[in-house]
């Protein structure tokens, strides 16, 4: 049984298409290989803008309270 052959979206070479090959079903093996990217760092806050976030967390906790929890009058 012969393979499908497709032709890569990045360098348009053709390749067969194998079950349980990794990566991209629209790219060769070689294209398919993930890039080494830097792991993405969360930037550092400062205490200021982790107040304010908590507040504003709280805030949203308590307008979620009361609208779930309220009693109709």
């Amino acid at each position: 049984m012969a393979f499908p052959i497709k032709v890569c979206s990045i360098c348009s070479e053709e390749f067969e298409l194998k079950p349980d090959k990794p990566g991209f079903a629209n790219r060769c093996p070689e294209c398919s290989v993930e890039e080494a990217a830097p792991p993405a760092t969360k930037p550092a806050k400062d205490s200021l803008q982790r107040k304010s976030e908590s507040e504003a967390n709280e805030a949203r906790r308590q307008a979620m309270r009361d609208l779930l929890y309220r009693k109709d009058s």
